[in-house]
């Protein structure tokens, strides 16, 4: 479920950075666009959520990390798995 939330958040960021571009070619003669502006900060608001949302699940051990991040925060292992 949580994966699917993630997935969900990212491809709202990556449709609203779609639709800055196409607001930004499409008034290329204005100079200044303010749907361009909103789907931006949509987005930045976006990210930091993802952001946020990221270290909670990573804070709480609800997801690990792997690669860099499990040096970050070494995982615990009990007496059986150290045997195997």
């Amino acid at each position: 479920m949580i994966k699917v939330i993630l997935i969900a958040i990212f491809l709202m960021i990556l449709f609203s950075l779609g639709s800055a571009l196409y607001h930004l070619v499409k008034h290329k003669e204005d100079g200044s666009s303010q749907k361009t502006v909103k789907a931006l900060t949509f987005r930045i608001g976006l990210s930091v959520l993802l952001f946020i949302f990221l270290f909670i699940l990573v804070a709480t051990g609800i997801i690990k990390p792997h690669g860099i991040g499990s040096k970050i925060h070494p995982q615990k292992y009990t007496a059986s798995e150290s045997i195997k």
